[in-house]
């Protein structure tokens, strides 16, 4: 049975509410991880507490326990003559900042602004994971 300290190989599919899937091990190797060393989103790592060797499961995550809410601090005006000529809104720029480099999402062009944001592109969203424990170790 899955407890702190197990060592979990798990099948996954990740989906948004509307069933877009965002990102999967179909196909791939599973994900290996060792529970509660914080290598995953905190709602995944609960998820899978208390299951056993070929157990199937869905959970549903809000987003406190996934990427967090989206944070307005993290959305930012930028001079356009500061971003890369020919950028697009959606596109995604890696910005440097004293913390050191930070990805960002352009959300937002005129024609003198650019509005970037640094939240992880699943913030505020909720996750459905579909799981399949392969392995415990």
């Amino acid at each position: 049975m899955i407890e702190k300290g197990s060592k979990v190989t798990v099948h996954y599919t990740g989906k948004l509410t509307d069933n877009e899937v965002f990102d999967s091990s179909t196909g791939k190797e599973p994900l290996e991880f060792t529970v509660g060393e914080g290598q995953l989103i905190p709602g995944f790592e609960q998820g899978v507490m208390g299951l056993n060797t070929g157990d199937k499961k869905t959970i549903e995550l809000e987003p406190e326990q996934a990427y967090g809410p989206v944070r307005e601090d993290l959305i930012n005006e930028v001079p356009k003559q500061n971003l890369p000529e020919g950028v697009e809104v959606g596109q995604a720029l890696q910005a440097q900042t004293e913390q050191g480099p930070v990805r960002v999402t352009v959300v937002e062009l005129n024609e003198e602004i650019g509005k970037v944001d640094a939240n992880h592109p699943l913030a505020g969203k909720k996750l459905i994971f579909d799981l399949e424990v392969v392995e415990v170790g």
